[in-house]
């Protein structure tokens, strides 16, 4: 279902040109839920999250993964989502402009190798323009590059896990074998909210 939100854009601040699109269905794991799109005609903001039916709190899921079968396992990650390999030391926040995914375990370590390609690009560019000297972060990129590809490939199977926190418990690793853990308010507390709600919470989903 879409309709018009009567709100500016909260990126460019245009007045009449956000939509909102809802479309309920059922994940594997993750149950009923409902995807909320928010989207700019004017610059092309888009923000989308998912909602579950049922109000889960703030929660973690922790999958090892020691065999290929985990790769495909499904992650949706919602806007409030921080992931972590944490053997590697690897986070991805929020952020202010967040927006949910569905994709498997395969997919999200490819979204990490491109966030770390994209730094050693600007490390490069740094480095050829006499920004910086210091070649030690590039080869601690590459190092972390070599790592993830091959744990994409299924060749270091059992060394590297995948963990992903949420607040609003609108994230999960769809897999038997993932550890559930509800969040103490402390470790809520050191996580980035992700980005505010344009419209509503998942209360006001019907």
């Amino acid at each position: 279902m879409e309709s018009d939100v009567d709100l500016p854009c909260p990126t460019c601040q245009s007045e009449g040109c956000l939509k909102l699109l809802s479309m309920s269905s059922e994940i594997p794991y993750f149950g009923e839920h409902t995807q909320i799109t928010i989207s700019c005609e004017k610059c092309g903001m888009r923000q989308t999250d998912f909602i579950p039916s049922e109000e889960r709190g703030a929660l973690s899921f922790t999958l090892s993964i020691e065999k290929d079968e985990h790769l495909q396992a499904r992650v949706v990650r919602g806007s409030s989502g921080t992931l972590r390999i944490p053997e590697l030391d690897l986070e991805v926040s929020p952020g202010t402009q967040s927006t949910g995914y569905v994709s498997n375990v395969e997919g999200v370590i490819n979204r990490f190798i491109d966030i770390i390609r994209m730094m050693m690009r600007q490390i490069r560019a740094d480095i050829e323009n006499g920004e910086i000297e210091n070649k030690e972060n590039l080869e601690k990129l590459f190092q972390l590059e070599m790592a993830l590809t091959a744990l994409a490939k299924g060749e270091l199977l059992g060394d590297l896990s995948l963990e992903i926190l949420d607040p609003k418990g609108h994230s999960i690793i769809g897999h038997d074998d993932a550890v559930k853990k509800e969040l103490t308010a402390e470790e809520v507390a050191l996580l980035d909210p992700g980005p505010a709600p344009i419209i509503m919470g998942s209360e006001d989903v019907e």
